[in-house]
Formats: structure tokens, C-alpha cells, sequence
């Protein structure tokens, strides 16, 4: 299992709507990451930054980068981007987190 780690930002005026929308996310959009062997993933809000970090393990890089390009990913990404950083395609501006330590 690979653990990943990368950081966002949201908007300081949306947070709320931030955290409505993936509660719940969208069953299809469940289903594609469950499917893609993405596990664990959680995203926690850092409210001084307004930085999200999120953290998943997943199966494999190769399956990871192939949830961008399926069209329930690209419309989530349309659907979220009023709310955070993104960069020209949707895809939420996100910095990969280096692992610096691991107590398994």
C-alpha cells in the first residue's frame, strides 16, 4: 500500500460549502475511487490557512492518476472549482507532501 499526502487550498468565504459538498460526495465518485484502489483517504482543514490536507492509500500511482481521467472526476473538479485553487483544467491546484516519518 502506498500512503500519499498533498495539500490544497479553499477559499476563506466557502470552507462551509467546502465541507456540505463532500458530506456526503457523490456515491458515483465513491464507487471510482473504491474501484481505483484508493483507501483511506480522508482531507482535513487547517482554519488558520485555510489549507486542506489530504492523506490516501492507495493501491498504485498508475491507478491513481487514472481517476483524473475519467469524467466523474473531471465534474467533480468543474463542480468544486468556484470553491478552491485550480488550475485551468478544474483539477484543484494540490503539492505533495513528502513522508518524513511512519510509526506503522
Amino acid at each position: 500500500m502506498i500512503r500519499k499526502a498533498f495539500k490544497m487550498t479553499v477559499f476563506p468565504d466557502k470552507v462551509e460549502e467546502y465541507i456540505k459538498r463532500h458530506n456526503p460526495i457523490w456515491p458515483e465518485l465513491e464507487e471510482l475511487l473504491k474501484d481505483h484502489g484508493v483507501h483511506n483517504y480522508s482531507i482535513f482543514l487547517d482554519a488558520e490557512t485555510h489549507t486542506l490536507f489530504g492523506y490516501a492509500e492507495i493501491e498504485s500511482e498508475e491507478q491513481w492518476n487514472a481517476i483524473a481521467e475519467t469524467p466523474t472526476c473531471q465534474k467533480w473538479w468543474t463542480y468544486m472549482k468556484d470553491l478552491m485553487e485550480t488550475n485551468a483544467d478544474d483539477r484543484p491546484q494540490s503539492v505533495e507532501l513528502k513522508s518524513v516519518f511512519y510509526l506503522p
